[in-house]
Protein backbone atom coordinates (compact mmCIF):
# COMPACT_ATOMS: atom_id res chain seq x y z
CA UNK A 1 0.00 0.00 0.00
CA UNK A 2 1.53 3.39 -0.87
CA UNK A 3 1.72 6.26 1.64
CA UNK A 4 -1.04 8.01 0.08
CA UNK A 5 -3.26 4.87 0.39
CA UNK A 6 -1.78 4.60 4.10
CA UNK A 7 -2.62 8.50 4.79
CA UNK A 8 -6.15 8.24 3.50
CA UNK A 9 -7.05 5.26 6.14
CA UNK A 10 -5.44 7.28 9.14
CA UNK A 11 -7.26 10.55 8.13
CA UNK A 12 -10.61 8.48 7.84
CA UNK A 13 -9.63 7.05 11.53
CA UNK A 14 -9.26 10.22 12.82
CA UNK A 15 -12.12 12.10 11.09
CA UNK A 16 -14.53 9.83 13.19
CA UNK A 17 -12.24 10.26 16.44
CA UNK A 18 -12.24 14.20 16.00
CA UNK A 19 -16.72 14.17 15.13
CA UNK A 20 -17.18 11.99 18.40
CA UNK A 21 -14.94 14.42 20.67
CA UNK A 22 -16.56 17.56 19.41
CA UNK A 23 -20.03 16.23 19.88
CA UNK A 24 -19.58 15.02 23.25
CA UNK A 25 -16.75 17.88 24.52
CA UNK A 26 -17.28 21.09 22.00
CA UNK A 27 -18.68 23.15 24.31
CA UNK A 28 -16.30 22.80 26.83
CA UNK A 29 -13.84 25.30 27.85
CA UNK A 30 -9.75 24.64 27.91
CA UNK A 31 -8.35 27.47 29.11
CA UNK A 32 -8.47 31.40 30.07
CA UNK A 33 -6.83 34.35 28.12
CA UNK A 34 -5.14 37.03 29.85
CA UNK A 35 -4.96 40.67 28.54
CA UNK A 36 -1.05 40.03 28.54
CA UNK A 37 -1.57 37.16 26.08
CA UNK A 38 -3.83 39.67 24.01
CA UNK A 39 -1.46 42.31 23.68
CA UNK A 40 1.83 40.04 23.57
CA UNK A 41 2.08 37.93 20.40
CA UNK A 42 -0.87 35.83 21.63
CA UNK A 43 1.85 33.53 23.55
CA UNK A 44 0.73 30.17 25.27
CA UNK A 45 -2.66 30.57 23.99
CA UNK A 46 -4.20 26.72 22.91
CA UNK A 47 -6.15 27.76 19.29
CA UNK A 48 -4.57 25.53 17.14
CA UNK A 49 -4.30 21.61 16.43
CA UNK A 50 -1.41 20.33 14.85
CA UNK A 51 -0.41 16.69 14.60
CA UNK A 52 2.88 16.14 13.39
CA UNK A 53 4.87 17.47 16.60
CA UNK A 54 4.44 19.00 19.81
CA UNK A 55 6.86 20.85 21.87
CA UNK A 56 7.53 20.38 25.65
CA UNK A 57 9.02 22.95 27.17
CA UNK A 58 11.51 20.68 29.32
CA UNK A 59 12.03 17.80 26.89
CA UNK A 60 12.19 19.90 23.56
CA UNK A 61 10.48 18.89 20.36
CA UNK A 62 8.91 15.46 19.74
CA UNK A 63 7.34 14.19 16.50
CA UNK A 64 4.56 12.12 16.79
CA UNK A 65 6.10 11.14 20.24
CA UNK A 66 9.92 10.56 19.68
CA UNK A 67 12.08 12.91 20.53
CA UNK A 68 15.13 13.75 18.35
CA UNK A 69 16.88 11.44 20.06
CA UNK A 70 15.10 8.48 19.71
CA UNK A 71 14.52 9.46 15.71
CA UNK A 72 18.42 9.58 15.36
CA UNK A 73 18.01 5.69 16.50
CA UNK A 74 14.84 4.72 15.02
CA UNK A 75 14.45 6.51 11.73
CA UNK A 76 16.45 4.34 8.21
CA UNK A 77 19.86 5.61 7.52
CA UNK A 78 21.42 6.06 3.79
CA UNK A 79 23.91 3.01 3.26
CA UNK A 80 26.74 3.37 5.73
CA UNK A 81 25.11 6.60 7.29
CA UNK A 82 24.51 7.25 10.79
CA UNK A 83 21.78 10.16 10.77
CA UNK A 84 18.05 9.82 10.00
CA UNK A 85 17.16 10.39 6.30
CA UNK A 86 14.38 13.50 5.99
CA UNK A 87 11.99 11.04 3.88
CA UNK A 88 11.90 8.72 7.12
CA UNK A 89 10.47 12.14 9.17
CA UNK A 90 7.97 13.23 6.54
CA UNK A 91 6.34 9.19 6.71
CA UNK A 92 6.04 9.69 10.79
CA UNK A 93 4.98 13.41 10.45
CA UNK A 94 1.98 12.41 7.68
CA UNK A 95 1.06 8.61 8.87
CA UNK A 96 1.92 8.81 12.63
CA UNK A 97 3.89 5.43 12.88
CA UNK A 98 7.38 4.78 11.96
CA UNK A 99 8.51 3.70 8.72
CA UNK A 100 10.52 0.79 7.42
CA UNK A 101 13.49 1.07 5.39
CA UNK A 102 11.20 -0.18 2.07
CA UNK A 103 8.95 3.30 2.99
CA UNK A 104 11.58 5.21 3.22
CA UNK A 105 12.88 4.43 -0.38
CA UNK A 106 9.17 4.69 -1.67
CA UNK A 107 9.28 8.23 -0.73
CA UNK A 108 12.76 8.87 -2.00
CA UNK A 109 11.82 7.60 -5.41
CA UNK A 110 8.91 9.27 -5.40
CA UNK A 111 10.58 12.76 -5.03
CA UNK A 112 13.16 11.74 -7.78
CA UNK A 113 10.56 11.29 -10.42
CA UNK A 114 8.66 14.24 -8.71
CA UNK A 115 11.70 16.75 -9.06
CA UNK A 116 11.72 18.44 -12.34
CA UNK A 117 11.87 21.66 -12.03
CA UNK A 118 9.74 23.94 -15.14
CA UNK A 119 12.20 25.91 -16.93
CA UNK A 120 9.90 29.16 -16.39
CA UNK A 121 11.04 29.00 -12.91
CA UNK A 122 14.76 29.23 -13.43
CA UNK A 123 13.85 32.41 -15.86
CA UNK A 124 11.70 33.95 -13.21
CA UNK A 125 15.00 33.75 -10.43
CA UNK A 126 17.10 34.73 -13.16
CA UNK A 127 15.04 37.99 -13.94
CA UNK A 128 16.15 39.02 -10.34
CA UNK A 129 19.21 41.09 -9.27
CA UNK A 130 21.88 39.24 -7.94
CA UNK A 131 21.84 41.00 -5.03
CA UNK A 132 18.44 40.11 -4.11
CA UNK A 133 18.47 38.46 -0.45
CA UNK A 134 18.29 34.16 -0.82
CA UNK A 135 15.03 34.10 0.91
CA UNK A 136 13.50 36.16 -1.60
CA UNK A 137 14.59 34.31 -4.76
CA UNK A 138 13.45 31.32 -2.89
CA UNK A 139 10.15 32.75 -2.10
CA UNK A 140 9.38 33.72 -5.48
CA UNK A 141 10.75 30.51 -6.98
CA UNK A 142 7.88 28.51 -4.86
CA UNK A 143 5.27 31.21 -6.31
CA UNK A 144 6.61 30.47 -10.20
CA UNK A 145 6.07 27.03 -9.26
CA UNK A 146 2.39 27.72 -8.71
CA UNK A 147 1.29 27.09 -11.76
CA UNK A 148 1.94 23.73 -11.28
CA UNK A 149 -0.80 23.28 -8.73
CA UNK A 150 -3.26 19.84 -9.36
CA UNK A 151 -5.47 21.72 -6.32
CA UNK A 152 -5.67 25.06 -7.96
CA UNK A 153 -6.89 23.03 -11.62
CA UNK A 154 -8.76 21.17 -9.79
CA UNK A 155 -10.84 23.06 -7.67
CA UNK A 156 -11.41 25.62 -11.01
CA UNK A 157 -12.95 22.66 -12.28
CA UNK A 158 -15.56 21.98 -9.27
CA UNK A 159 -13.69 19.62 -7.06
CA UNK A 160 -15.47 17.93 -4.01
CA UNK A 161 -14.78 19.27 -1.23
CA UNK A 162 -13.66 15.07 -0.05
CA UNK A 163 -11.40 15.46 -2.22
CA UNK A 164 -9.19 18.40 -1.19
CA UNK A 165 -6.82 16.52 0.67
CA UNK A 166 -6.07 14.45 -2.41
CA UNK A 167 -5.01 17.35 -4.64
CA UNK A 168 -2.97 18.65 -2.07
CA UNK A 169 -1.10 15.75 -1.00
CA UNK A 170 -0.15 15.68 -4.74
CA UNK A 171 1.21 19.27 -4.53
CA UNK A 172 2.88 18.79 -1.36
CA UNK A 173 4.53 15.65 -2.32
CA UNK A 174 5.62 17.68 -6.05
CA UNK A 175 6.37 20.91 -4.11
CA UNK A 176 8.88 18.95 -1.17
CA UNK A 177 10.22 17.02 -4.66
CA UNK A 178 11.17 20.17 -6.54
CA UNK A 179 12.91 22.21 -3.27
CA UNK A 180 16.07 20.99 -3.35
CA UNK A 181 16.14 21.58 -6.89
CA UNK A 182 15.21 25.26 -6.68
CA UNK A 183 17.91 26.18 -3.39
CA UNK A 184 20.44 24.90 -4.81
CA UNK A 185 19.77 26.87 -8.33
CA UNK A 186 19.55 29.84 -6.35
CA UNK A 187 23.15 29.39 -4.08
CA UNK A 188 24.86 28.40 -7.67
CA UNK A 189 23.48 31.64 -9.25
CA UNK A 190 24.02 33.91 -6.25
CA UNK A 191 27.58 32.53 -4.91
CA UNK A 192 28.89 30.33 -7.63
CA UNK A 193 29.14 32.04 -10.92
CA UNK A 194 25.76 30.42 -11.97
CA UNK A 195 27.97 27.32 -12.69
CA UNK A 196 24.70 24.82 -11.76
CA UNK A 197 24.99 20.96 -11.13
CA UNK A 198 22.30 18.67 -12.39
CA UNK A 199 20.86 16.40 -9.97
CA UNK A 200 22.10 12.50 -9.20
CA UNK A 201 19.36 10.17 -9.54
CA UNK A 202 20.50 7.59 -7.65
CA UNK A 203 20.83 9.94 -4.14
CA UNK A 204 18.59 10.22 -1.22
CA UNK A 205 16.55 13.52 -0.84
CA UNK A 206 18.73 15.34 1.34
CA UNK A 207 22.02 14.28 -0.38
CA UNK A 208 20.86 15.24 -3.50
CA UNK A 209 20.58 18.76 -2.31
CA UNK A 210 24.40 18.74 -0.69
CA UNK A 211 25.49 17.63 -4.33
CA UNK A 212 23.73 20.00 -6.42
CA UNK A 213 25.16 22.87 -4.22
CA UNK A 214 28.34 21.61 -4.69
CA UNK A 215 29.26 19.76 -2.27
CA UNK A 216 30.14 15.69 -2.11
CA UNK A 217 31.71 15.38 1.12
CA UNK A 218 29.80 12.46 2.84
CA UNK A 219 29.96 13.90 5.77
CA UNK A 220 28.34 17.06 4.20
CA UNK A 221 25.33 15.08 3.07
CA UNK A 222 25.27 13.49 6.62
CA UNK A 223 25.06 16.71 8.22
CA UNK A 224 22.44 18.04 5.56
CA UNK A 225 20.15 14.96 6.39
CA UNK A 226 20.43 16.26 10.15
CA UNK A 227 19.84 19.42 9.56
CA UNK A 228 16.88 19.07 6.94
CA UNK A 229 15.58 16.51 9.77
CA UNK A 230 15.46 18.44 13.37
CA UNK A 231 14.63 21.99 11.73
CA UNK A 232 11.43 20.62 9.83
CA UNK A 233 8.76 21.43 12.54
CA UNK A 234 8.13 23.05 15.74
CA UNK A 235 4.84 21.86 16.59
CA UNK A 236 2.00 24.54 14.73
CA UNK A 237 2.07 27.96 16.08
CA UNK A 238 5.53 28.92 14.95
CA UNK A 239 5.36 31.98 12.59
CA UNK A 240 6.22 29.86 9.14
CA UNK A 241 4.23 26.78 10.34
CA UNK A 242 1.16 29.51 11.47
CA UNK A 243 1.10 31.52 8.65
CA UNK A 244 1.17 28.44 6.02
CA UNK A 245 -1.52 27.02 7.73
CA UNK A 246 -3.74 30.08 8.05
CA UNK A 247 -2.85 30.60 4.47
CA UNK A 248 -3.70 27.35 3.62
CA UNK A 249 -7.31 27.81 5.55
CA UNK A 250 -8.52 29.95 3.18
CA UNK A 251 -8.09 27.21 0.90
CA UNK A 252 -4.85 28.95 -0.65
CA UNK A 253 -3.14 25.64 -2.62
CA UNK A 254 0.31 24.34 -1.23
CA UNK A 255 2.55 26.90 -3.26
CA UNK A 256 0.92 30.44 -1.63
CA UNK A 257 0.78 28.31 1.69
CA UNK A 258 4.36 27.96 1.72
CA UNK A 259 4.98 30.85 -0.04
CA UNK A 260 3.51 32.86 2.64
CA UNK A 261 4.69 30.77 5.94
CA UNK A 262 8.65 30.79 3.52
CA UNK A 263 8.46 35.02 4.36
CA UNK A 264 7.42 34.82 8.12
CA UNK A 265 10.37 32.41 8.50
CA UNK A 266 12.84 34.69 6.32
CA UNK A 267 11.66 37.13 10.09
CA UNK A 268 15.01 37.96 11.82
CA UNK A 269 12.76 36.49 14.66
CA UNK A 270 11.97 33.24 13.34
CA UNK A 271 14.56 31.65 10.67
CA UNK A 272 16.59 34.02 9.66
CA UNK A 273 18.33 33.95 13.50
CA UNK A 274 20.52 31.52 12.55
CA UNK A 275 22.09 33.94 9.92
CA UNK A 276 22.29 36.56 12.80
CA UNK A 277 23.58 33.75 15.22
CA UNK A 278 26.81 33.28 12.89
CA UNK A 279 27.18 37.18 11.98
CA UNK A 280 26.93 37.81 15.41
CA UNK A 281 29.91 35.39 16.37
CA UNK A 282 32.14 36.92 13.33
CA UNK A 283 31.54 40.29 14.64
CA UNK A 284 32.75 38.91 17.79
CA UNK A 285 36.07 37.45 16.88
CA UNK A 286 36.97 40.80 14.31
CA UNK A 287 36.59 43.11 17.14
CA UNK A 288 38.20 40.76 19.82
CA UNK A 289 40.80 40.04 17.54
CA UNK A 290 40.55 36.25 17.82
CA UNK A 291 39.58 33.19 16.23
CA UNK A 292 39.45 31.86 19.26
CA UNK A 293 38.46 34.12 22.15
CA UNK A 294 38.52 32.79 25.45
CA UNK A 295 35.71 32.32 27.74
CA UNK A 296 36.40 35.34 29.79
CA UNK A 297 36.65 37.52 26.61
CA UNK A 298 33.04 36.24 25.18
CA UNK A 299 31.84 36.97 28.83
CA UNK A 300 32.67 40.78 28.70
CA UNK A 301 31.44 40.70 24.79
CA UNK A 302 27.81 39.04 25.69
CA UNK A 303 28.05 42.08 28.29
CA UNK A 304 28.54 44.67 26.13
CA UNK A 305 26.15 43.11 23.50
CA UNK A 306 23.32 43.31 26.22
CA UNK A 307 24.47 46.99 27.57
CA UNK A 308 24.05 47.95 23.83
CA UNK A 309 19.97 46.82 23.97
CA UNK A 310 21.13 44.06 21.76
CA UNK A 311 19.73 40.41 22.24
CA UNK A 312 22.43 37.34 22.20
CA UNK A 313 21.28 35.72 18.84
CA UNK A 314 20.73 31.92 19.70
CA UNK A 315 19.99 32.15 23.05
CA UNK A 316 15.73 31.78 24.26
CA UNK A 317 12.81 30.15 23.14
CA UNK A 318 9.43 30.85 23.31
CA UNK A 319 8.31 27.82 24.70
CA UNK A 320 11.30 25.92 25.57
CA UNK A 321 13.29 26.05 29.21
CA UNK A 322 16.22 23.75 28.90
CA UNK A 323 18.68 23.56 26.14
CA UNK A 324 17.12 22.93 22.58
CA UNK A 325 17.92 19.13 22.45
CA UNK A 326 18.33 20.51 18.42
CA UNK A 327 21.16 22.34 19.26
CA UNK A 328 22.44 19.09 21.76
CA UNK A 329 22.46 16.89 18.27
CA UNK A 330 24.59 19.44 16.19
CA UNK A 331 27.00 19.37 19.09
CA UNK A 332 27.16 16.37 19.05
CA UNK A 333 27.95 15.92 15.18
CA UNK A 334 30.48 18.53 15.79
CA UNK A 335 32.08 16.60 18.12
CA UNK A 336 32.32 13.60 15.99
CA UNK A 337 33.48 15.27 12.73
CA UNK A 338 35.10 18.11 13.42
CA UNK A 339 36.12 18.90 17.26
CA UNK A 340 39.24 20.76 16.81
CA UNK A 341 37.47 23.42 14.38
CA UNK A 342 38.04 26.45 16.20
CA UNK A 343 35.05 28.13 14.91
CA UNK A 344 32.66 25.16 16.81
CA UNK A 345 34.90 24.87 19.62
CA UNK A 346 33.68 29.05 19.88
CA UNK A 347 29.96 28.16 20.03
CA UNK A 348 31.01 25.52 22.62
CA UNK A 349 32.57 28.12 24.65
CA UNK A 350 29.83 30.65 23.88
CA UNK A 351 27.49 27.89 25.00
CA UNK A 352 29.71 27.76 28.53
CA UNK A 353 29.48 31.82 28.75
CA UNK A 354 26.09 33.11 27.82
CA UNK A 355 23.44 30.93 30.18
CA UNK A 356 24.92 32.22 33.30
CA UNK A 357 25.26 35.88 32.19
CA UNK A 358 21.50 36.04 31.06
CA UNK A 359 20.38 34.16 34.16
CA UNK A 360 22.54 36.84 36.21
CA UNK A 361 19.65 39.37 34.54
CA UNK A 362 16.96 37.76 36.70
CA UNK A 363 14.43 38.09 34.30
CA UNK A 364 15.09 35.35 31.41
CA UNK A 365 13.50 32.10 31.85
CA UNK A 366 15.14 30.35 29.55
CA UNK A 367 19.13 31.41 29.10
CA UNK A 368 19.87 28.19 26.83
CA UNK A 369 20.74 27.97 23.38
CA UNK A 370 18.20 26.98 20.60
CA UNK A 371 18.72 25.27 17.53
CA UNK A 372 20.06 28.63 15.59
CA UNK A 373 22.86 28.86 17.81
CA UNK A 374 25.18 26.22 16.31
CA UNK A 375 23.90 25.20 12.82
CA UNK A 376 25.47 28.20 11.06
CA UNK A 377 28.94 27.18 12.38
CA UNK A 378 28.74 23.29 11.02
CA UNK A 379 27.90 24.75 7.72
CA UNK A 380 31.05 26.99 7.73
CA UNK A 381 33.38 24.04 8.15
CA UNK A 382 32.38 22.83 5.19
CA UNK A 383 33.06 26.21 3.49
CA UNK A 384 29.35 27.07 3.04
CA UNK A 385 30.29 30.24 4.33
CA UNK A 386 27.24 32.25 3.21
CA UNK A 387 25.62 32.49 6.05
CA UNK A 388 22.68 35.03 3.76
CA UNK A 389 21.89 31.54 2.09
CA UNK A 390 21.13 29.87 5.68
CA UNK A 391 17.50 30.60 5.94
CA UNK A 392 16.96 29.00 2.68
CA UNK A 393 18.45 25.65 4.18
CA UNK A 394 15.71 26.13 6.97
CA UNK A 395 12.81 26.44 4.38
CA UNK A 396 13.28 23.56 2.40
CA UNK A 397 13.65 21.79 5.91
CA UNK A 398 9.93 23.53 7.36
CA UNK A 399 8.29 22.75 4.07
CA UNK A 400 8.51 18.68 5.25
CA UNK A 401 5.97 19.76 8.58
CA UNK A 402 4.01 22.59 7.40
CA UNK A 403 3.17 20.83 4.13
CA UNK A 404 1.96 17.55 5.83
CA UNK A 405 0.52 19.62 8.34
CA UNK A 406 -1.22 21.32 5.15
CA UNK A 407 -2.58 17.81 4.10
CA UNK A 408 -4.24 17.03 7.21
CA UNK A 409 -5.84 20.35 7.11
CA UNK A 410 -7.72 19.63 4.21
CA UNK A 411 -7.93 16.12 5.26
CA UNK A 412 -10.07 16.94 8.60
CA UNK A 413 -11.81 19.69 6.50
CA UNK A 414 -10.50 22.81 9.19
CA UNK A 415 -12.18 25.82 8.80
CA UNK A 416 -11.30 29.29 7.86
CA UNK A 417 -8.88 30.51 10.25
CA UNK A 418 -10.58 33.78 11.75
CA UNK A 419 -9.84 34.69 15.20
CA UNK A 420 -11.87 37.50 16.97
CA UNK A 421 -9.90 40.84 17.48
CA UNK A 422 -10.97 44.21 19.89
CA UNK A 423 -9.68 47.99 19.75
CA UNK A 424 -7.89 49.12 23.51
CA UNK A 425 -11.12 51.34 23.67
CA UNK A 426 -13.07 48.49 24.29
CA UNK A 427 -10.57 46.83 26.30
CA UNK A 428 -10.29 49.72 28.43
CA UNK A 429 -13.93 49.20 28.91
CA UNK A 430 -13.88 45.55 29.98
CA UNK A 431 -11.36 46.12 32.87
CA UNK A 432 -13.47 49.06 33.88
CA UNK A 433 -16.58 47.08 33.99
CA UNK A 434 -18.40 49.34 31.83
CA UNK A 435 -18.55 46.55 29.09
CA UNK A 436 -18.96 42.43 28.97
CA UNK A 437 -16.31 40.18 27.30
CA UNK A 438 -18.23 38.52 25.18
CA UNK A 439 -17.74 34.73 24.36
Amino acid sequence: MGIKDRFKLKADEANLEIKALLKEYGNKKIGEVTLAQVYQGMRGITGLVSETSLLDPQEGIRFRGYSIPELQEKLPKAPGGTEPLPEGLFYLMLIGELPSTEDVENITGIWQRRSHVPTHVFATIDALPLDTHPMTMFVIGIMALQTESIFAKEYAKGMNKKDYWSATFDDAMNLIARLPRIAAYIYRRKYKQNQHIQPDGLLDWAGNLAHMMGYDDESFRELMRLYMTIHADHEGGNVSAHTTHLVGSALADAYQSLAAGMNGLAGPLHGLANQEVIKWIFEMREKLGSDTPSKEQIEEYVQDTLKAGKVVPGYGHAVLRKTDPRFTAQMEFGKKHMPDDPLVQTVWNIYEAVPPVLKSLGKIKNPWPNVDAHSGALLVHYGLVEYEFYTVLFGVSRALGVLASLIWDRALGFAIERPKSVTTELVKQWVQGKAEVSD
